[in-house]
């Protein structure tokens, strides 16, 4: 890393007084770095800290200011429940908890009390001076939780050299400069929104508008060149001709945290101008694979590695589709205090087990089918990615939503059962029409008629919460 890690905040990058505006709220980049060098007056020298990180300005100047200070942020999502932020406050050993004006929220006080961390709310309109060295590229600059199938979030360990590279990575495939304009509304907890959606633009130089909520007609007015969206809020964006025509001035629509859906990507073409952009990655990763703005962009593909990131697919003789693994600098540098669980992640020879399903093209392009633990699907003998079949079923006009899983059965090992959202459409017609479109055996034994599929905040659909087949 050749450079400070927020090297558009502290360096010598023009300034204007909206360079960062998040639901409304202007601030410019002096105004960040001096509000932000209060917060790392007062949090230098702990050993972590949390950041209640609601989309606001206040989010904004505690991570940045705990970041000048090298102190590792913990950012707790908003609506967690007393037990989840009980557990990330005590299992990653923060001192204090930053938050906005209002405090942790009704019931938290107790919970944060419990696990004796101190309540430190963030003044947006204070300021100091920083004068601290810049922090060691190794050194952790983000402890993010993430859920497993099973047991409490783990802490993964993110270093400032991993989201650098990450950054600097992006900002190649994506020509992303200063001249740009980000925006999107995405929540500040994730990768998505925080990492790359907050500390791109203070990376790369770029303005930044934060929508607040990531409603169609906030996007169309935020008059960005680069938008950020994940599926959920680019098919609502696409079901607003009028908000998506208004983004055809842009310069690229980038969408990720899960697949976008065929018929979304076709919309937004149509609507806008535009062929949306797809990149893949996960919290201990951060992004690795990403179509190019320069390259050819394709329904259901995620482009290439990024610069220095290396893959390959782990499957079984003869199968186009596999455990996707990667390696390179964007990798995180395990979970704390899980020495086991960290082992486990990678394989012998040191590449990270995604856990993921791929198929890589000729070209080099990727193609994410699922997850290893319930998208790939072994039926009759076969090995069946559910993605394939979603993006199969989300191609039917009546189909809203639509969500694979591979059942037990006595005969085929698991056979095909899909849940969807859709009106007007029989069940016997849904299987037909994907037997019409894939190969047979890749057709769904059973349709599930839902009002709608189980969700998380960023809008991936949440498979063990579907009723039973």
């Amino acid at each position: 890393m050749s450079k400070a890690l927020l090297a558009a905040l502290t360096g010598s990058v023009d300034d204007r007084p909206d360079a960062l505006t998040i639901a409304g709220r202007p601030l410019s980049r002096e105004q960040l770095l001096g509000a932000a060098g209060a917060v790392a007056a007062r949090v230098a020298g702990a050993p972590v800290v949390a950041v209640r990180a609601e989309a606001t300005l206040e989010t904004v100047v505690a991570v940045v200011g705990a970041l000048l200070a090298g102190v590792p942020v913990v950012p707790l999502p908003p609506d967690s429940g007393p037990a989840e932020r009980d557990h990330i406050l005590r299992d990653s050993g923060a001192a204090l908890l930053l938050t906005g004006p209002g405090g942790v929220g009704d019931g938290a006080g107790a919970g944060s009390a419990d696990a004796g961390v101190e309540v430190l709310p963030v003044d947006v309109a204070e300021r100091a001076p920083w004068h601290g060295p810049e922090p060691d590229e190794a050194a952790t600059a983000f402890v993010l939780y993430t859920s497993g199938t099973t047991g409490a979030p783990k802490g993964a360990l993110i270093s400032r050299r991993a989201v650098a590279a990450g950054l600097d990575g992006l900002a190649d495939a994506w020509a992303w400069t200063p001249d740009d304009t980000l925006a999107h509304g995405l929540p500040l907890f994730h990768v998505h929104g925080l990492v790359l959606g907050v500390l791109g633009p203070l990376r790369v130089g770029s303005t930044l508008v934060h929508t607040g909520r990531p409603k169609p007609e906030a996007y169309a007015a935020a008059g960005g060149s680069l938008y950020f969206g994940v599926p959920t809020v680019w098919n609502r964006v696409a079901g607003d001709p009028t908000a998506a025509r208004a983004l055809s001035g842009a310069r690229l629509l980038v969408s990720g945290s899960a697949p976008l859906p065929t018929p979304v990507f076709r919309a937004l073409e149509e609507l806008t101008g535009h062929r949306p952009v797809e990149r893949y990655g996960m919290t201990e990763t951060l992004i690795t694979v990403a179509t190019r703005a320069d390259g050819e962009r394709r329904p259901g593909h995620v482009g290439v590695p990024l610069p220095g990131v290396r893959t390959r697919i782990v499957a079984e003789a003869g199968a186009e589709i596999g455990e996707l693994e990667v390696t390179g600098p964007t990798l995180f540098d395990g979970y704390l205090n899980r020495p086991e669980a960290t082992a486990a992640s990678y394989a012998a020879d040191g590449w990270f087990r995604t856990g993921d399903i791929a198929a890589i093209e000729p070209d080099g392009t990727h193609r994410i089918v699922g997850r290893a633990s319930t998208d790939m699907i072994k039926s009759g003998g076969y090995r069946i990615g559910a993605g394939e079949v979603e993006n199969a079923l989300l191609d039917h006009p009546a189909v809203r939503e639509a969500a694979v899983v591979g059942a037990p059965h006595a005969d085929l090992g698991q056979e095909i059962v899909a849940y969807v959202v859709a009106d007007g459409v029989a069940e016997q017609q849904l299987i037909d029409f994907v037997a019409g479109h894939l190969s047979a055996h890749k057709r769904p034994r059973k349709v599930r008629f839902l009002d709608a599929l189980p969700r998380n905040a960023m809008g991936k659909p949440q498979k063990r919460l579907l009723p039973p087949a």
